[in-house]
């Protein structure tokens, strides 16, 4: 024997507790009634000052944002070191590694014309990083920081030394070299007299690059050694070869910087009088930095071991 089922249709009428989609019950009609009521308070004159409102912020807020960060750089200037190409960054990497025999090291200009047609006058500016491979550029220089402190990070785990302060602590050292890099370099613009700021910003630009040839270590040593760190032979064979090729680059590179040519053409980047006691005074600027301060740099950055790791190291030197 089976029970008859239960009167569903008197218990969703009485109740009123239907889907709020049917058109039935008390309740329903109530739901109906108050949609539109709803819709109509929120009108589209309302809807289009909400979105005006909405937007005045967001571009008061931009605008705030690019006039402090224009105080001390400008986001223009920036966006000229990021317009890269992956054409473009494979070719620098290879540069960068393999600088010995490129040439020309000159960066390439283009005229611009300003003035009216019988009165004109004619400017150069540098070509942008994607169309001009001797151009300095940060992507790189960026992309090879965060590789550098994942590296790290990796090869701690790999050699069973991994902890949560790995990232955090090679973040923090890697950053402290990259600030006095730049400390240094402002220093060497204030004593050279170089008060261009696409210059400063190119400085800093080339000194990123030292992270291709500390990454370049960093495996290297990792694959020969077999997981104990940089050490022996074969490790300072590869740290030296990375390091002559860094500094052969910022040699070569550096020099239209700190030794502009006073035959480029009028209105150019490069149409610069130095005289000749500053001249040599930044030969040995250019020098210093390339060799001296690229060699303590790069070593401190891919000196690693097996036993304590880069946060132990930061550790002891902080």
């Amino acid at each position: 024997m089976r029970s008859p089922p239960p009167p569903a249709s008197q218990s969703v009428g009485g109740s009123g507790f239907g889907t709020p989609y049917g058109g039935q019950g008390n309740q329903a009609t109530g739901g109906g009634q108050f949609a539109p009521t709803f819709g109509g308070f929120m009108n589209d004159q309302t809807a289009q000052m909400g979105f005006q409102l909405g937007k005045s912020a967001v571009t008061a807020g931009q605008d705030y944002m690019e006039q402090n960060l224009n105080r001390y750089v400008s986001i223009s200037a920036l966006k000229h070191y990021f317009n890269v190409t992956t054409s473009y960054v494979l070719r620098k990497l290879v540069l960068v590694l393999f600088p010995w025999r490129h040439k020309p090291w000159s960066r390439q200009q283009r005229p611009s014309t300003t003035g009216s047609q019988d009165q004109s006058s004619y400017s150069y500016y540098f070509l942008p990083p994607r169309e001009d491979l001797n151009s300095p550029d940060m992507y790189i220089p960026v992309m090879a920081f965060v590789t550098y402190v994942l590296l790290s990070a990796l090869l701690a785990g790999l050699r069973g030394s991994f902890h949560p302060e790995v990232m955090g602590t090679t973040f923090t050292y890697a950053l402290f070299v990259v600030i006095s890099e730049i400390l240094i370099l402002k220093l060497g613009t204030y004593l050279l007299a170089i008060t261009n700021e696409s210059q400063l910003l190119d400085l800093i630009a080339y000194s990123g690059y030292k992270f291709v040839g500390v990454i370049v270590t960093l495996v290297v040593s990792e694959i020969v050694n077999l997981g104990q760190g940089t050490g022996g032979w074969a490790s300072w064979t590869v740290f030296m070869y990375t390091f002559l090729a860094n500094a052969f680059f910022l040699l070569r590179s550096l020099k239209y910087v700190l030794l502009p040519d006073s035959s480029a053409p009028a209105g150019s980047g490069m149409a610069h009088t130095v005289a000749r006691s500053q001249r040599n005074r930044r030969t040995q600027f250019l020098f210093l930095y390339a060799y001296f301060v690229q060699f303590l740099f790069m070593w401190v950055l891919s000196k690693q071991d097996s036993a304590t790791g880069r946060a132990g190291k930061v550790k002891g030197v902080l």
